[in-house]
């Protein structure tokens, strides 16, 4: 079994261990907290609209939007970290048959890993209650993790596409 092969189906394997951690932290800690609020805010919004208070309606639901983002944003991580995972798992089994070099092959395979870490540690960053920069910072990482995944599955289909493997 080659080097880039293990990284692919042990980091696989971690990647969903942690994605399923964090989907199980998240589910019990935080998210019953998060939809209370969401809940509450829709039905403050509607209360404030039937009381004929425009100001205090539009507020609920600048607060709803906002915590509807942070409940999207952290089902997206846990989601994306499990399904990265299984997908790098999936392509491991075959990875022996892509036909490039054994350098090119680990070297697909890390990118693989670092994106499919650092695109959902970008979206968490977004969430961050923390000052502006952090929000660009995690659009960035998120970007560039998402960028990492795209090239390292375009250059594994063109290592498909080739034939035989060396």
């Amino acid at each position: 079994m080659s080097t880039a092969r293990k990284l692919l189906i042990f980091g696989g394997t971690v990647l969903a261990a942690v994605g399923m951690l964090y989907g199980l932290h998240y589910a019990i800690f935080v998210e019953h907290q998060t939809l209370d609020r969401m809940g509450g805010s829709l039905a403050s919004a509607f209360v404030h609209a039937a009381e004929r208070r425009p100001e205090d309606s539009q507020l609920a639901l600048i607060a709803y939007r906002e915590s509807k983002y942070d409940y999207v944003r952290q089902v997206d991580v846990h989601s994306h970290w499990i399904g990265l995972a299984m997908l790098m798992i999936v392509l491991g089994v075959v990875f022996d048959e892509v036909a490039l070099g054994e350098r090119a092959r680990f070297a697909i395979a890390l990118a693989m890993l670092v994106g499919a870490i650092v695109f959902p540690l970008g979206v968490i960053l977004q969430t961050a209650r923390m000052a502006l920069q952090t929000a660009q910072l995690g659009s960035a990482l998120a970007i560039a993790g998402s960028a990492l995944v795209i090239v390292a599955l375009g250059a594994t289909a063109v290592g498909f596409m080739r034939g035989d493997a060396k």
